[in-house]
């Protein structure tokens, strides 16, 4: 009797390890699926790109850091921001480089209003060496849809 109840231990045992496993295996794509992405199709002729570039003070490159990194959730999550990525220099820490991409100049002045937006560059004076360079850009050679 003891060797019948630890072979049907073992075989649930086993069978419950598979089914882990088949269900890992079949819900691992779909979560990668959701990852948001950018969509190269959707981003139109002439869309309004920005390249910005802003430096720590001596000293406040965790500062700056600390109040920049929340950018990325907010930005990323506001319908009108097509693409957004902030950058740190590797060999100059506190030295980020932002790139955005809204459908016009309207979407990018108005994510420019945001409180958010508002409250981080109130910030800039204290932590910042010269504010914010922007430059401006169209983006080109969109692929056909």
């Amino acid at each position: 009797m003891k060797d019948f109840i630890m072979q049907t231990l073992v075989r649930n045992s086993l069978g419950a390890l598979l089914v882990a496993v088949s269900v890992a295996m079949t819900t691992a794509p779909v979560v990668a699926q959701e990852a948001p992405r950018v969509r190269y199709q959707e981003i139109p002729e002439g869309a309004y790109s920005v390249v910005a570039q802003v430096r720590a003070k001596p000293g406040k490159e965790d500062a700056l850091r600390t109040a920049t990194l929340p950018l990325i959730d907010l930005v990323r999550g506001d319908p009108k921001n097509l693409v957004y990525f902030l950058q740190e220099d590797r060999a100059k820490p506190g030295h980020f480089i932002f790139y955005e991409v809204f459908a016009s100049q309207a979407d990018f002045d108005a994510h420019n209003a945001m409180p958010y937006v508002q409250a981080w560059f109130a910030k800039l004076p204290e932590l910042a060496d010269g504010g914010v360079e922007v430059m401006r850009m169209a983006v080109l050679g969109v692929p056909k849809k």
